[in-house]
């Protein structure tokens, strides 16, 4: 009987490694996301920096004391604001975003988002995101930005 039980513990201990990787997998996604983000971002690429978001009516966005619904009309709110005539989109990062899984196929990041134009001048704020998997690919369902 002890064998059985000596034996049974390496599984255990494989099963809850396997676990604890598969729990971090979906918060590695969610950062490369960001990241992927950041990067369309600091290109000057709009689109890119949407492809994270879901693109569907649903999608819902709060910034500042605005809500918006919808794929479309939070591009509509980043372009006016960001590519209208006299505005840069300038370089943005995010700082200090932890992730917190809500199931496996949902979760919440929060953090810092700081832009910063070409004559050095920063804007700062908080974010909270609510992400799903959809179709396999994580998305920004929901974006609650100051």
């Amino acid at each position: 009987m002890k064998r059985i039980r000596i034996a049974v513990l390496p599984v255990i201990l494989l099963l809850c490694a396997t676990l604890a990787a598969a729990q971090a997998e979906p918060e590695k996604a969610i950062h490369a996301l960001l990241d992927q983000q950041t990067a369309a971002w600091n290109r000057g690429d709009l689109k890119g920096y949407m492809a994270g978001y879901w693109h569907s009516q649903d999608l819902t966005f709060f910034a500042a004391d605005k809500e918006s619904s919808g794929w479309e009309a939070a591009y509509q709110r980043y372009r006016t604001a960001y590519t209208g005539k006299g505005r840069e989109m300038g370089r943005l990062n995010f700082s200090n975003v932890r992730v917190a899984m809500l199931g496996p196929d949902a979760a919440f990041a929060r953090g810092t988002w700081q832009l910063t134009a070409r004559d050095g001048s920063q804007r700062r704020g908080l974010f909270t995101l609510i992400l799903r998997r959809i179709d396999g690919d994580w998305r920004i369902v929901h974006d609650h930005s100051s």
